[in-house]
């Protein structure tokens, strides 16, 4: 058994390489480096250079991305299967990124900008409910919040490091390494 697993990887890679078409992954892998890698450090270097032109461009990018993967979102499950969709994909998110032909401006002018426009009183109204809602919810919750934060500090936390843990109805101190004691 040992001895056919190189045989398999080998044979996977090479078919990945040869038959890219085939497969997915190779394709989904650009289309996430060409899509959110590649953006991002450009967004970084537009905002290092302070390039107001460049932060426009990128702006527009970022808009017409997160719409386009918004409606991704609901269609997945049905795009998936179509025939060499995430190579269209692909081709989709090339083209918004080159200045010189314009996808990501001419998506935001001809359908983000009047989608949010006519929606855009509607929109703001549902954002302040859940604003409120997430505010009380929020504080209604603050002694889980704090115990959950408190035991993340404690997994990352460095052996030896003594963590106060406290939840809604017990207070226990705890160092990293020994279990927990209950304080009367």
């Amino acid at each position: 058994m040992a001895l056919l697993a190189p045989a398999i990887s080998g044979e996977v890679g090479l078919r990945l390489l040869l038959a890219p078409l085939s497969s997915t992954v190779v394709i989904r892998t650009a289309s996430c480096a060409i899509g959110v890698g590649l953006p991002v450090y450009s967004t970084f270097r537009a905002i290092e250079k302070k390039d107001q032109k460049e932060k426009d461009r990128w702006l527009l990018y970022w808009a017409a991305y997160g719409s386009f993967s918004i409606a991704e979102v609901f269609a997945d499950q049905i795009l998936s299967s179509v025939p060499l969709y995430y190579h269209v994909k692909f081709a989709i998110l090339v083209w918004l990124q080159f200045p010189s032909n314009g996808g990501a401006k001419h998506v935001y002018r001809n359908y983000v900008r009047p989608f949010f426009l006519k929606h855009q009183a509607k929109i703001d109204r549902i954002l302040n409910i859940l604003s409120k809602e997430l505010n009380k919810f929020m504080s209604s919750h603050e002694d889980e919040i704090h115990f959950i934060e408190n035991m993340a500090a404690r997994g990352a936390s460095t052996e030896g490091v003594t963590a106060r843990i406290e939840g809604p109805n017990a207070t226990t101190t705890e160092e990293a390494g020994t279990p927990p004691t209950n304080e009367s």
